[in-house]
């Protein structure tokens, strides 16, 4: 990771664990951050954004949960490789993006109705139509 694309408000209510969870997995869902890339150490990132190692720590162990990331001894914290086949479905990319989003958005002060205007806007007119109410691509 060249370029410290991490960044945590303090000063935000939402926890600075999941400011840097919900940024890395935004940046790996998304591809910027690819297989096999090299995380920061715990302790490097920690220090990096002023820290406790702990905080960055628990961000990596969900991380780790949600199969986003690997860490090995002596290899360091990686980027994990995605899952072949169905085994991640749309709906749980879709759902981690969103979850991402609404804790930036929230990161900036932004109440739910904010939000889902963002979302109706970033949208656009009519972008809306050909998807079902569950979200999944209309056939």
């Amino acid at each position: 990771m060249s370029d410290p694309a991490v960044r945590v408000d303090t000063t935000s209510q939402v926890p600075p664990y999941e400011q840097i969870r919900a940024q890395l997995a935004a940046l790996i869902v998304t591809g910027r951050l690819t297989e096999g890339e090299r995380l920061p150490t715990v302790r490097q990132l920690a220090t990096d954004l002023g820290l406790a190692p702990g905080t960055v720590a628990r961000a990596y162990r969900e991380l780790e949960a949600a199969e986003l990331i690997r860490t090995r001894r002596g290899a360091g914290t990686r980027v994990a490789a995605p899952p072949a086949g169905p085994a991640r479905p749309y709906a749980t990319q879709l759902a981690t993006l969103a979850r991402d989003f609404t804790s930036s958005a929230r990161a900036l002060g932004a109440d739910t109705d904010a939000i889902l205007t963002a979302v109706r806007h970033a949208l656009g007119p009519d972008r809306h139509r050909g998807t079902s109410s569950s979200g999944s691509r209309a056939e």
